[in-house]
């Protein structure tokens, strides 16, 4: 296992402050956050390059935090596709076992079975200025994979491919890691549909802390705070503000988003939290068309409503006019409500 515990970095553009988990081997962990939150330095400060100012990791209970990087046991795979470029494809996976010290022959093998496994065995004369975007970051993987490492990270490997690239990759992950049942595996991103595609457990990071953790549906349902919310939904989640008065939801311009059902939260102000896919054509509230996105056979409204904006999802094309007057309604079951120090509320209703 995996410890951080209570570390620490005095970064002066994303320090981290007081991160504490335990990692397990044989899954699959996803540090979710939006860029400069903190995410590369986890994996820096694992890797031993960033100093801690606090706090120690441990792996099987040794403490390695002032281990040497090449002691560790970790590998790291960079968004950047980082081969090198004077050796052939089999070279640059044979480099990494020949450096542990590991016969020749031995790690010809190795390489040989770990493209195949990537799928690159056809390509393994050619040198990485041959390859696709795809097949490098593959080589770079199978760098990776091919030495064992008690820990392999990777910090959002994927961020410079295609749409396409990074379709088949997420598919294929799952499959190559699985071929690693005793490694630690962290992955960042910032796309929180990545995250939840991939992850058996996700870690939120928001201002170098950890905001939440957990199974990715179970944080998608119950977000256990605002910064969670915010970066979790992609189309983002809307907040608005509003108050509760006898049991009722009313928005900031008097409108009533909810009437009745939450008799067990206390009267006040709360902060609304509106799904995207929430909000639909046709209701009784009224919106102006602010922007519209077609995102693939999706479509994304922002509107602009009398009591905030908000962002609508929906399937298929649909085509408005900027100003463009539009009637919605809104799911009162998928609202969420946050308290004023961005605590959810919303189960104090059930």
């Amino acid at each position: 296992m995996l410890s951080l515990k209570n570390i620490s970095i005095e970064h002066p553009k994303t320090p981290l402050f007081n991160i504490s988990y335990n990692f397990e081997a044989g899954k699959f962990y996803c540090i979710l956050g939006r860029t400069g939150a903190g995410k590369t330095e986890i994996l820096r400060a694992l890797m031993g390059l960033e100093q801690l100012s606090n706090g120690e990791i441990t792996l099987d209970d040794e403490n390695i935090s002032n281990r040497v990087i090449w002691k560790r046991n970790m590998a790291l795979v960079y968004q950047q596709f980082i081969n090198y470029p004077h050796l052939n494809v089999l070279d640059n996976v044979i480099f990494p076992l020949l450096r542990q010290k590991i016969k020749k022959s031995v790690a010809r093998q190795k390489a040989i079975s770990m493209l195949e496994l990537v799928g690159l065995s056809e390509l393994a004369d050619r040198k990485p200025s041959q390859l696709s975007g795809g097949q490098q970051q593959r080589v770079a993987l199978a760098r990776a994979l091919v030495k064992d490492a008690r820990i392999l990270m990777m910090d959002e490997p994927l961020v410079n491919l295609d749409y396409k690239l990074r379709e088949q990759l997420r598919e294929e992950f799952p499959k190559l890691i699985h071929q690693s049942p005793d490694s630690v595996i962290l992955y960042t991103t910032t796309e929180p549909k990545e995250a939840m595609q991939l992850a058996d457990e996700l870690l939120i990071i928001d201002n170098g802390q950890i905001a939440g953790h957990g199974k990715p549906h179970d944080l998608f349902e119950n977000p256990p705070n605002l910064a969670v919310a915010k970066v979790i939904s992609d189309p983002p989640i809307s907040f608005v503000k509003g108050h509760i008065e006898n049991g009722k939801l009313i928005g900031s311009d008097g409108t009533i988003l909810q009437q009745s059902g939450l008799q067990h939260i206390a009267n006040g102000e709360v902060q609304v939290g509106l799904r995207p896919d929430a909000l639909s054509l046709g209701g009784e509230l009224t919106s102006r068309v602010v922007l519209t996105e077609i995102n693939g056979s999706e479509t994304i409204v922002h509107l602009n409503f009398s009591f905030g904006q908000a962002v609508m999802l929906l399937d298929g094309i649909h085509m408005f006019e900027a100003d463009q007057k539009i009637n919605v309604s809104l799911d009162t079951n998928t609202i969420m409500l946050f308290s004023l120090d961005g605590q959810n509320i919303t189960k104090e209703s059930n």
